[in-house]
């Protein structure tokens, strides 16, 4: 069994659950409270704030220079896509810099990225990409479950958007190259460190679920 193999496994309830989180429904169905949604847009902008932090200690803490090129690479590429997607539908709803900054980050979301960016600080390159991984997939498997279930969700003339871009051939593409280098770190990893792996995949993956819970119930 591979790294992924073995991470997706140990956490496949878990990872199951998303596709039956009440937020998750609507954004599939269209059924979804704009207001909610609206809400989400502004907290998920900040979670990637912190959650590009995250790569970029990664770079610091790179041992060699692919992995550092793989790490910047990622900063940039969050930027340039998912807060893009952010933006656009901020510039929809009209959000602007200044309600930003005074809205509130949600305990469920400051806690999140606080414990990966722990991760990040007291790990190595593996136990970074570990904690990335767990969201950078499980969007993708979200999205991907929205359309098998909703062929016509990306179509949808407001959640249609979210839906497309981690379908993308880009954002698919981003993460099996972040798979392929996790199987490539871990490969002579001991069983003892492969599962901590599984203990920052497991964390990372409640996270994910409490993050759509906080967002259903618009939790502070």
């Amino acid at each position: 069994m591979s790294t992924v193999e073995r991470l997706l496994k140990a956490t496949e309830e878990i990872w199951a659950g998303y596709h039956e989180k009440p937020f998750v429904r609507g954004l599939g169905d269209g059924t979804l409270d704009v207001k909610k949604f609206r809400r989400y847009i502004i907290q998920d902008y900040w979670y990637l704030m912190d959650y590009t932090k995250v790569f970029a200690v990664g770079v610091a803490k790179s041992k060699s220079v692919e992995v550092m090129k793989l790490f910047a690479k990622y900063i940039q590429a969050i930027l340039d896509g998912e807060v893009n997607v952010h933006n656009g539908y901020m510039a929809d709803f009209g959000i602007t810099q200044e309600e930003l900054d005074h809205t509130p980050i949600a305990q469920d979301n400051r806690s999140y990225t606080s414990y990966m960016l722990s991760v990040a600080y007291r790990g190595g390159e593996a136990e970074v990409l570990t904690a990335i991984f767990s969201c950078a997939y499980s969007y993708e498997v979200i999205a991907r479950q929205i359309v098998a279930e909703r062929p016509d969700a990306p179509d949808h003339p407001l959640y249609g958007r979210w839906v497309r871009g981690y379908i993308t051939e880009r954002y698919t593409g981003n993460n099996v190259i972040l798979k392929n280098m996790l199987e490539q770190l871990t490969a002579d990893y001991t069983e003892a460190q492969l599962r901590e792996l599984e203990e920052i995949f497991t964390a990372c993956s409640r996270y994910e679920a409490s993050f759509w819970d906080m967002a259903w119930e618009q939790r502070v």
